[in-house]
């Protein structure tokens, strides 16, 4: 068995390298070589509450070059650079009904994961490798999943052009959905943020106005521009263990508007849901990306980035080798670093 390199958590706040079994190709798979892979909010959320070793590499925010394919599969794409929809499309069966919807993430019958972008190599079926143009970065390559879930977010939102829109949070999903809300016809733009560095890169991906998540300034100047109503949509990302992101984007959308929530709640939340029903508020869920409208999201979220309307290389401010994941990792963490994306490499 011909092992590679991959990244592990050790179950006691360490990512640690180790070798694991190297991916071979059946029907329909794809092998590709990983240049680019994403630390995710998530991963870090996640990592934070294991209290178990990993049994393979995870990491979901992937790119790389399609070095090996399986029966079925054109040897054209040989060389292909790629972005890897790995959690729905690269595992989809393409047979049941939520696959022949589109809607991959919910597919009944889903290949195993096999391991994730924190390796040399990775599995997935070829069908959920989407084609990068040749002027996408590796960097770019790698924002491309983060950017498709806002994209999914903003399109499950029915984002009407002109409207005002208030984006919770300006993690990396925040600050996606802030240029998936500007690029897809948002008006005036609100979003809060943490940290300096999260403002000033919301201003610049489309933003026109930051403010710190508990700044009362926010709702007066909401409603001062919007003539009293509020948010038409609001997007909340921030998830966690509290409701109050929640409350929040209750307490900003208009009557009638709508919210959606990308953010994962790790523990159940109380919340008082008489003021959105009394303002006939739409609530929708979102996760991850499918097919809206006749294209998957990531077909979009590629689009946008590589005409030039939208620029994510700002996002990318540390990059690391797979050697050195757990000072990625460390960077991640700690905001004092100025980190906002941070990402593994692998140019060897």
């Amino acid at each position: 068995m011909t092992m590679m390199k991959a990244a592990f958590y050790d179950g006691n706040g360490t990512m640690t390298l180790g070798e694991y079994p190297r991916p071979e190709a059946g029907p329909g798979d794809a092998i590709v070589r990983i240049r680019s892979t994403g630390i995710c909010g998530s991963d870090l959320q996640m990592k934070a509450d294991q209290k178990e070793a990993d049994e393979s590499p995870v990491g979901h925010e992937v790119a790389g070059e399609i070095i090996a394919v399986g029966d079925g599969i054109d040897s054209e794409l040989l060389g292909r650079r790629v972005a890897i929809e790995t959690i729905g499309h690269g595992r989809a069966c393409l047979n049941c009904w939520y696959c022949r919807m589109g809607q991959y993430k919910q597919c009944m019958d889903m290949a195993p994961p096999e391991g994730g972008g924190f390796a040399e190599y990775i599995k997935r079926k070829a069908w959920g490798c989407y084609t990068l143009p040749d002027n996408l970065t590796w960097e770019e390559a790698a924002l491309v999943e983060p950017f498709a879930v806002s994209v999914h977010g903003v399109r499950r939102g029915n984002l009407t052009g002109g409207e005002t829109v208030v984006v919770l949070g300006a993690g990396n999903i925040g600050l996606t959905a802030v240029a998936a809300a500007r690029a897809l016809g948002a008006g005036t733009i609100f979003v809060t943020a943490r940290h300096e560095q999260q403002a000033s890169l919301a201003k610049r991906l489309g933003a026109d106005h930051a403010f710190a998540p508990d700044d009362p300034a926010l709702n007066e100047a909401l409603l001062d521009a919007t003539h009293g109503l509020g948010a038409d949509l609001t997007v909340e990302t921030v998830g966690g263990w509290r409701p109050d992101p929640i409350t929040q984007a209750i307490e900003l959308t208009r009557e009638q508007g709508r919210f959606v929530v990308i953010g994962g709640y790790r523990t159940p939340i109380t919340v008082d849901w008489l003021p959105p029903m009394m303002k006939e508020q739409t609530i929708v869920f979102s996760s991850c990306y499918g097919i809206i409208n006749g294209r998957h999201d990531y077909e979009v979220a590629i689009d946008l980035m590589a005409s030039g309307r939208v620029d994510l290389k700002p996002m990318v401010t540390h990059i690391y080798s797979l050697d050195d994941i757990q000072k990625g990792f460390t960077t991640a963490y700690d905001k004092t670093t100025g980190s906002v994306k941070v990402q593994i490499h692998q140019m060897n």
